[in-house]
């Protein structure tokens, strides 16, 4: 079953480093019978000092880190791991990212399909995203489907702040995420179908990028399913 794991991050973080390659293994090695990790890890803007500013760091994605912490009224930190949206922790924890990944690997899921196009494109491409009818969802909240685009292969070699002089290496990196509609939970088969464009910057390395979809509760934030794909390079 799909499981969605993402890392909270920064390359100004000296206990990150330990947790961006423990979910290079978990995307890489798949540790854990049943579940098809994918992997977001996404870099926040918050520790953008001591002279050194992550490359990959987004204000959007400590205000997604901020969403979920404000749930279990905490404060925020990296790194943090979050997986399917339902469990919260210290992100370098490799026994516990294991334990959580395999509990969400056996809660009930909604399917959900995402096709390349037929032919390769290096400035966009339209993807075929399809949401069966919903299962596990609360009939109080909103089902919103997001669409993911990261990469993977990145590094920096980092010159200032706690991780001076370490060449950093990175998995998943988010580069851009948008919502491209809400599931209808009253739909008897197919709860939402779509077909977004994804426009591609030219400094991206499109064979080392994948587009991810997942459905998750806009008030609960748990992800009721996910699927991934490689473009088209």
């Amino acid at each position: 079953m799909p499981v969605l794991v993402e890392l909270f991050t920064s390359e100004g973080c000296s206990s990150c480093p330990p947790a961006d390659l423990l979910l290079q293994q978990l995307e890489q090695q798949q540790p854990v019978p049943g579940a098809e990790i994918l992997a977001l890890e996404e870099h926040v803007d918050y520790w953008n000092h001591d002279g050194w500013v992550d490359p990959f760091s987004s204000a959007e994605w400590t205000q997604r880190q901020n969403d979920y912490v404000s749930l279990i009224k905490k404060d925020v930190y990296t790194p943090e791991m979050v997986v399917d949206g339902r469990s919260q922790f210290v992100g370098n924890n490799p026994q516990q990212a294991e334990a959580e990944i395999e509990k969400a690997a056996h809660a009930v899921k909604t399917a959900v399909s995402i096709m390349p196009p037929a032919a390769a494109d290096k400035g966009a491409q339209t993807f075929a995203v399809s949401v069966a009818k919903l299962a596990g969802n609360s009939a109080h909240d909103t089902a919103e489907v997001w669409l993911a685009v990261t990469e993977d292969g990145l590094h920096s070699s980092v010159s200032k702040g706690e991780n001076a002089g370490h060449v950093l290496q990175h998995v998943a990196t988010l580069r851009w995420l948008h919502k491209i509609g809400v599931a209808d939970p009253n739909a008897a088969s197919a709860s939402f179908t779509g077909s977004p464009a994804v426009k591609f910057n030219s400094h991206w390395n499109l064979s080392n990028v994948r587009v991810t979809v997942f459905v998750q509760e806009k008030k609960s934030r748990q992800v009721l399913g996910a699927a991934s794909t490689k473009v088209r390079s």
